[in-house]
């Protein structure tokens, strides 16, 4: 039931590839996941050597997303969203085609990088993955639900380094002017990419609609401009056909904004994906398939409809560039008021620190009971709407402390004293660490996923719940019984 305007432009557009196009709509799409670089287990080994190094994971039909670092194609009949490694962070589920645009953005540790448009997530974890824990990460959503969302994607997949927005482009225009190294726009646009993944997607299409997208689009690359520093980096990104949002949309910045320049984009590993050269249609006119972007054709690559540009500003830094934001850099809370969250790390690491971020750098915000860290010189989250001001560490509440959901995903699990560890496949035991054996292991897990406590043999206080060495939460051992703490929102019914 695809618009019939739709069709008309496409035919238009794709002349003797339309039929293979249209072919695609009644075939199933393909499904990729990107293991987390930043997820270590019990012995030091990061979740990106999953596919060879942990078994248990269960997917028989992994296959490398070419474009992308740590992604793979999984089969229909694997199902990962329901597998315990997802709620510990271990991948993100993600569109291929979707990968494409942050490794276009090829960001650095220690860079200052904005997501513009985030929600859902997976582009800003996929940045927040390279970044490596070094440099700074803006995760912005002006839709509140959306941003919410995208909140519970940067903790699940334990970044450190992020805080998560729900502004306005305008007002972070206002309040970080030439401040980032990388931004990425992933705009909001008609969505035609998604039709066969979004039904809902196809029942809003218009030209009306298309146009009205062209026209946000243009103001929100307007605001990114302001904030990319000289030399920066801007990928734009969209998951639509249309010229007017993609070829369109970049023709028109660059006449606004003569400081930029497209780049050239490597297409080689995209294959025949890319632009060929043909005139795509807008309006009544011909607008040319700029040569140097980036459209991805379902007909062509194992993934949806998706549209990239990288652009350049003019520009070098000087010498000792700082550029702090409007409103300076973050301050921290007095020592006095973490008597009790010291008194947790010496419990649990035998030191006054977690194990996280670099040492002496180190300061922390506090808002009512809650506690969050940052790592550097983070800029001030004063005058905007913060949903996530670093990583959270836990409540502050009168003379204890509690650890949040947040730190236990971030954590090393070898950093910590106490471990319990649930395993998906029989291991020898290792010393110092509890292990139910591979025949309790689905009734434990689910159980913990569910919030239940379970019987447990050990010294009393908080234990990092591990699966399969990937820390998943939170226990306190007490009289024989571990206490959950995993989350009440997100635990899943057995």
């Amino acid at each position: 039931m695809l618009p019939q305007k739709f069709l008309d432009r496409m035919q238009q557009m794709l002349d003797g590839e339309y039929e293979a196009f249209i072919s695609t709509f009644g075939q199933e799409r393909y499904q990729a996941l990107r293991l987390n670089a930043l997820k270590t287990g019990l012995n030091g080994n990061r979740a990106s050597e999953l596919p060879e190094a942990f078994p248990g994971l269960g997917f028989a039909h992994l296959a490398e997303v070419p474009w992308a670092e740590n992604c793979y194609y999984y089969d229909a009949s694997d199902q990962p969203g329901k597998h315990p490694y997802h709620a510990a962070g271990v991948y993100y589920i993600q569109e291929p085609s979707a990968m494409a645009p942050a490794e276009l953005l090829e960001v650095r540790p220690g860079e200052r990088v904005l997501d513009l448009c985030a929600a859902p997530g997976g582009k800003s974890t996929q940045i927040g993955a390279k970044l490596k824990g070094e440099g700074f990460l803006l995760c912005n959503e002006v839709n509140a639900s959306r941003a919410k969302i995208l909140s519970g994607n940067v903790e699940r997949m334990g970044i450190i380094n992020a805080y998560v927005s729900n502004e306005t482009p305008e007002h972070l225009a206002d309040i970080f002017p030439e401040y980032f190294d990388k931004i990425l726009v992933d705009a909001p646009c008609s969505g035609e990419g998604m039709f066969r993944k979004n039904e809902a997607a196809c029942e809003e299409w218009s030209p009306e609609n298309v146009g009205m997208c062209a026209g946000r689009q243009d103001g929100i690359l307007d605001c990114a401009a302001r904030m990319l520093r000289p030399g920066g980096r801007l990928v734009y990104s969209t998951c639509t056909f249309a010229p007017e949002e993609n070829e369109g949309s970049v023709l028109r910045f660059l006449r606004r904004k003569p400081e930029f320049r497209l780049l050239p984009i490597e297409k080689g590993i995209f294959g025949e994906a890319c632009c060929d050269g043909k005139a795509a249609f807008l309006g009544d006119g011909g607008l040319p398939c700029l040569e140097h972007t980036l459209r991805l054709w379902p007909q062509r690559v194992k993934g949806e409809g998706h549209f990239a540009a990288v652009l350049e500003k003019a520009g070098e830094l000087p010498d000792e560039y700082s550029n702090p934001s409007l409103n300076g850099f973050v301050t921290g809370a007095s020592e006095k008021k973490l008597t009790a969250y010291r008194q947790f790390c010496q419990e649990i690491f035998g030191k006054n620190e977690i194990p996280l971020g670099r040492e002496g750098e180190r300061s922390y915000l506090r808002f009512g009971e809650n506690l969050y860290m940052v790592s550097g010189r983070f800029p001030s989250v004063k005058g905007l709407r913060i949903l996530r001001p670093g990583l959270h560490v836990g409540t502050l509440k009168k003379d204890r402390f509690e650890p949040a959901h947040a730190l236990a995903l971030a954590l090393p699990p070898g950093q910590a004293k106490h471990v319990w560890n649930l395993v998906l496949q029989k291991a020898s035991k290792q010393e110092g660490f509890h292990e139910q054996g591979v025949s309790g292991f689905q009734q434990s897990a689910a159980a913990y996923l569910n919030g239940q406590t379970f019987p447990a043999d050990g010294e009393k206080g908080w234990y990092l719940v591990c699966v399969d060495g990937f820390a998943m939460g939170w226990g306190k051992l007490v009289g024989g019984m571990m206490k959950n703490h995993y989350p009440k929102g997100l635990r899943i019914p057995m």
